[in-house]
């Protein structure tokens, strides 16, 4: 399960069919993540937190 912005969602695709895992589960995230402060980075994840769960259990 891969975390990925929406800025580098399309190299996720390469990366991902390159490697033989055009499938791999993939949750979108706004961009920018790092850098946007502890407040930012909690609503982030409470957001994207069933997404998250979801993927991890394969109920992509």
């Amino acid at each position: 399960m891969a975390l990925v912005t929406e800025k580098f969602w399309p190299q996720g695709d390469f990366v991902a069919k390159s490697v033989g895992m055009p499938d791999v589960p993939r949750v979108r995230l706004p961009h920018p993540v790092a850098g946007t402060g502890s407040a930012s980075l909690q609503a982030i994840a409470e957001a994207h937190a069933e997404a998250i769960i979801d993927a991890l259990e394969g109920q992509t």
